[in-house]
């Protein structure tokens, strides 16, 4: 959460509730809705670090508020997140790790943890699907998180055959 904060910072200075709601905005209802609360610790985080400065900033007949402004250190962490690649692909994946268990343990059979995995997968695409109606159309960037998350699903339920096919 602290990088995509210090990236919202670089517009300009703004307090916690507008960060929340600006990453609402702009990641849509499929990303899952950050806390304001955790926001808001986040922030502390960075101001004591140096990569924000706050300021109170005060509001008639209500409590001051605190806006937060990027540092320089600040933009060069946002500069250098953006220039890091991101490491893919997954190969610590807890699923996997129980279908190589399962015959293991003889807790589970591994064709039924397929199975039930399958059904999951296919039970969160069809969520997305719904989603991705009833999402804003001109929000272009939710509608790629959707369909991004769609597509790994996809290879995730190609990758459950080609497991069940080694394993039958």
């Amino acid at each position: 959460m602290r990088l995509p904060l210090l990236a919202l910072l670089t517009r300009g200075p703004a307090h916690g509730y507008e960060l929340k709601q600006d990453l609402e905005k702009l990641l849509g209802a499929a990303y899952p809705q950050p806390n304001v609360g955790q926001i808001y610790v986040t922030l502390g985080r960075l101001e004591k670090s140096g990569l924000i400065d706050g300021e109170d900033v005060e509001q008639s007949g209500r409590p001051n508020k605190r806006t937060y402004r990027l540092t320089d250190a600040g933009r060069e962490a946002v500069q250098a997140w953006f220039e890091e690649t991101t490491d893919e692909p997954r190969v610590r994946d807890e699923f996997f790790m129980k279908l190589a268990l399962a015959p293991e343990s003889g807790l589970a059979d591994p064709v039924a943890l397929i199975n039930k995995q399958r059904r999951q997968y296919l039970n969160t695409m069809r969520d997305l699907s719904k989603l991705a109606a009833a999402e804003d159309r001109d929000n272009r960037i939710s509608q790629l998180l959707i369909e991004g998350a769609m597509l790994h699903l996809q290879a995730d339920l190609d990758w459950l055959e080609r497991c069940q096919e080694e394993l039958e």
